[in-house]
């Protein structure tokens, strides 16, 4: 047997001793404790994989068309699509948007990147601008903002510092149009990066197949 592996097998034949062990082996000479894994560190590193497991099972199982059809405010808004609509949406962002159906189909695809809070942000900027009652303002634009913008808000969506920080003295004075600039932000973002993907998704392939096979 080569002088190695007879290394190696000693080496895995040897019993695994402790710290304590090899001190007392040494006749009481003090050796530097090795460091001992903290039990709550593993717990939550076991935890946060069990989360990513858990994350990406979700996005797998929302991936393809089913989740439009399974649903029945979706299935409901596909019996009315036809397949010239669904292909006018990736002429522009503005035409995805404006489209009733092209909203449903797009927040569908929004749930599998875990992000569908920055369109439901850009719907309710939408809807606050179109409030008549002065009176309601206040109340509205603070429930928008503990919504969605505030640190740490249950549906945070992601914007810059300043643009928070204007936003919250908007709030001092409300109008019509204190959210214009984060609904900007948040609009840009999903234009530039979730629009794309959208396209290029299984759920919008998927879809413009159906449109296309379904009855005129």
């Amino acid at each position: 047997m080569h002088q190695s592996t007879k290394l190696r097998s000693l080496s895995l034949s040897c019993p695994a001793r402790s710290t304590d062990d090899m001190d007392s082996s040494l006749g009481g000479q003090e050796t530097e404790k090795l460091p001992r894994p903290c039990g709550s560190n593993l717990g939550r590193s076991r935890g946060i994989r069990t989360h990513l497991s858990c994350l990406s099972q979700k996005s797998d199982s929302l991936s393809d068309f089913s989740t439009l059809q399974n649903d029945a405010k979706h299935s409901q808004a596909l019996k009315r699509l036809t397949a010239e609509e669904a292909r006018r949406w990736a002429r522009s962002f503005d035409l995805l948007l404006s489209h009733k159906y092209g909203r449903s189909a797009f927040r569908a695809f929004l749930q599998t990147e875990f992000s569908e809070e920055n369109l439901e942000f850009w719907i309710a900027c939408e809807d606050y601008r179109k409030t008549r009652s002065v009176n309601k303002l206040p109340a509205k634009a603070r429930r928008i903002f503990q919504e969605y913008i505030d640190v740490q808000a249950p549906r945070e969506v992601n914007i810059d510092y300043p643009t928070r920080e204007m936003t919250k003295r908007n709030l001092q004075h409300p109008t019509l149009s204190c959210f214009d600039l984060a609904q900007l932000r948040v609009r840009s973002l999903m234009e530039r990066d979730s629009y794309p993907r959208f396209l290029r998704s299984q759920i919008y392939n998927d879809l413009l197949s159906h449109t296309q096979k379904s009855p005129c």
